[in-house]
């Protein structure tokens, strides 16, 4: 790519140092200093960042059209990436709170992450190979994802995300998935305790599920070729239907649909509270 300037090998610690640069090189600088300047790029666009260190905040406010390469962002770099469009982050360290918001179009490939409140109402995202080391309420309100390699170690993940794919991850999450629409989950271990309450249109596929009380008050959700495990007092006032391998420890007041699995410790069907008429429940063995 022909830029029309090539910034290297300099510090900035100034407000707004490169502000509203077009078709520029970034690279190999520093953004640091006594002056603790903030948006050093802010409404930037055709923009290429290499190799750099972000210490301090809101560098890419209202970027368009960029490429963010081998750059380190730390805890002190907050709020880095809001309102943007067309973003390709690669190969990066992102810390600091908050480092994604309001953006759309954003890939995010190989990159390792420790930040509260990640990726917060962006659209079409997309994830790969990517490790989040820690963060609360990553994804929330996030919509049309697809995510592929995600480790995740976190709390209240995804929670009122829409039309997400979901593969090949491990999830480490409390209270994942609440109150989301149409997300799959395939080839995937899910380890959190309350999964997927108030979800419609949950799928996981060929997954191992992990964790006490999953699939509370959910609608349509599906369960195909799945294990579960620690997993008690599932379904309970859910519409489901399930495939699952091996036991599920016990199953609480499902309010309609089909559960079928090789064993099941307990069955839970108050009466008063749901129709057990309307679920059918069968065990394997």
């Amino acid at each position: 790519m022909d830029f029309a300037e090539i910034i290297e090998d300099k510090t900035f610690d100034e407000e707004r140092a490169l502000y509203g640069i077009k078709n520029v090189l970034v690279k190999n600088c520093r953004f640091d200093g006594p002056a603790d300047g903030e948006s050093a790029m802010k409404e930037s666009s055709s923009l290429t960042v290499e190799g750099c260190f972000m210490n301090l905040r809101y560098p890419f406010w209202h970027v368009t059209d960029a490429d963010i390469l081998e750059t380190t962002l730390t805890q002190n770099c907050r709020a880095a990436l809001w309102y943007d469009s067309n973003i390709r982050i690669r190969n990066c360290t992102l810390g600091g709170i908050k480092a994604l918001r309001e953006c759309n179009g954003v890939s995010l490939l190989n990159c390792t992450v420790s930040s509260p409140e990640f990726v917060w109402k962006c659209r079409n995202v997309t994830v790969k190979d990517t490790t989040i080391t820690e963060s609360e309420y990553p994804f929330f309100e996030v919509e049309a994802a697809d995510i592929t390699g995600l480790k995740l170690k976190g709390k209240y993940s995804f929670q009122y995300g829409s039309n997400i794919q979901i593969r090949n991850s491990e999830l480490d999450t409390k209270d994942a998935f609440w109150h989301t629409k149409n997300v799959t989950v395939r080839d995937s271990v899910i380890k959190s305790e309350y999964l997927g309450w108030y979800s419609e249109n949950l799928t996981l596929e060929n997954c191992r599920i992990i964790g006490t009380q999953p699939f509370c008050y959910c609608k349509n959700l599906v369960l195909k070729n799945c294990t579960m495990e620690e997993c008690d007092l599932s379904f309970e006032r859910s519409s489901v239907r399930a495939e699952v391998k091996g036991k599920i420890d016990s199953v609480k007041n499902v309010l309609s649909g089909k559960i079928k699995a090789d064993e099941i410790g307990e069955i839970i069907m108050e009466d008063d509270i749901v129709n057990p008429s309307l679920s059918v429940i069968e065990v394997r063995k």
